[in-house]
């Protein structure tokens, strides 16, 4: 069987019952989901935040994560529950909205194969002994992701993303315990620091671009219900194991989101420091705060724990943004299947891409990723709203509370674009 065929049969929720070893084998999709997440929208955007604003923006990480819950999810539930992928879901919709997914998801997988290559090559240079240039590391690294992919496929990258995850976790939480233990909730900021606020128009860009990617890009749900249909070519998941594989993977980085907050707000906030906005420039900083708190010694394990982290992220952003296109190429296409050669193609195509951003337009990589986090965030009601219709029916259809909460979030989302958008054409001013 090719790598992107469907086979139906192979997908169908088995009746096994679940075990504490039927859920560890499902433990997969959700962990590349989150692995994919703590890159740009975490290690930068989650500490800047903490460091420009202290503690107010945690109200907003926590209702972006909370009312992006019930769509991220419905993008596995209607996987494990039907053996189809979102995308699939979409063209039952209409092919225009698999257009739209399509276009949009290769814009996001040339600019953020540039923006997460860049930025794992910005923490190699603080690993490496000796200066080597950034392009030159940001082809290494990508290169390195292509060739890893090329060669493991996902049995490789589903046991990265888990190692990964699991060291940045427990060294980013001790940092944060040790900070709090040793300065308070209030952090190194003097008691009479007056805090910028973020309440008010002028801030409202930098709170769209972070509310974008937390806890990830909305494209990642349709990604990861190919994940889903990934595992279950080699592992049998039912329903139940599934959803808790999702829950931990999405609850786990919504958490993360908050710790990396904390990091910012109990390190940077009211140092005096300026706060370093372009990302690659901020990684020095941020590392700086893992050595003032766990101590000098740890500067270079956290450093090639960070790369090893954002080396994560690379990997599951050309996996997954190679599998979609393809995806959705075929369905647009009303082709049956794709060979393996096809998606070896398209990882290729992405490397390639992201690599001749960096090369040829260096100085935009910065501004191009936030305007990538903010069309991912204008454009987040609209699948949301699909990925809500595509599980109003079946087995396991939603109901209730989560029903609920999807809608009070189309209604948050929604507005939000709408303040933003409103703001972008001048009716403010």
């Amino acid at each position: 069987m090719s790598e992107n065929k469907i086979n139906q049969k192979a997908f169908q929720p088995t009746a096994e019952k679940s075990t504490l070893k039927s859920k560890l084998n499902a433990l997969g999709p959700g962990i590349l989901m989150a692995s994919a997440a703590v890159g740009g929208s975490h290690i930068v955007a989650s500490t800047q935040s903490g460091a420009i604003y202290g503690w107010q923006l945690a109200i907003i990480i926590i209702l972006a994560n909370l009312f992006k819950y019930p769509f991220f999810r419905f993008g596995s539930q209607y996987t494990l529950d039907t053996g189809n992928t979102l995308l699939e879901g979409y063209l039952e919709k209409g092919k225009l909205y698999l257009w739209v997914f399509f276009l949009l998801n290769v814009f996001a997988t040339i600019i953020n194969t540039a923006g997460v290559g860049l930025l794992c090559a910005a923490i190699l240079t603080f690993v490496l002994p000796f200066p080597v240039p950034l392009p030159t590391l940001s082809l290494i690294v990508i290169g390195g992701c292509t060739t890893i992919l090329l060669l493991g496929k996902y049995r490789l990258l589903d046991s990265l993303s888990k190692l990964i995850m699991i060291a940045l976790t427990i060294t980013t939480v001790a940092a944060v315990v040790i900070a709090l233990m040793r300065n308070g909730i209030q952090g190194v900021a003097p008691e009479d620091y007056i805090a910028p606020s973020p309440w008010n128009l002028t801030a409202l860009g930098f709170i769209v671009a972070l509310m974008g990617w937390m806890p990830a890009p909305i494209e990642i749900s349709a990604i990861n219900s190919m994940w889903v249909v990934a595992k279950r070519r080699f592992t049998k998941i039912s329903y139940q194991d599934g959803i808790l594989d999702f829950n931990i993977g999405f609850i786990g980085t919504a958490i993360l989101a908050l710790v990396f907050l904390a990091l910012g707000a109990l390190v940077q906030f009211g140092s005096g420091d300026t706060v370093e906005i372009v990302s690659g420039k901020y990684i020095a900083q941020l590392i700086n705060m893992y050595a003032s708190t766990i101590g000098d010694w740890a500067r270079g394990l956290i450093a090639f724990i960070a790369f090893m982290c954002m080396l994560g992220t690379t990997l599951t952003v050309i996996d997954g943004y190679s599998r979609a296109n393809v995806e959705s190429l075929r369905l647009i296409l009303g082709k049956q299947e794709s060979r393996p050669s096809i998606l070896n193609s398209a990882i290729l195509l992405a490397a390639l891409s992201g690599l001749a951003v960096i090369f040829y337009f260096n100085n935009a990589v910065g501004p191009m990723l936030k305007f990538a986090m903010i069309a991912s965030f204008v454009s987040t009601p609209i699948f949301a709203y699909l990925n809500l219709s595509l599980v109003l029916k079946g087995e396991h259809k939603v109901r209730g509370g989560l029903f609920w909460l999807s809608i009070i979030g189309l209604i948050y989302l929604t507005g939000f674009t709408l303040l933003f958008i409103a703001n972008q054409a001048g009716l403010f001013n």
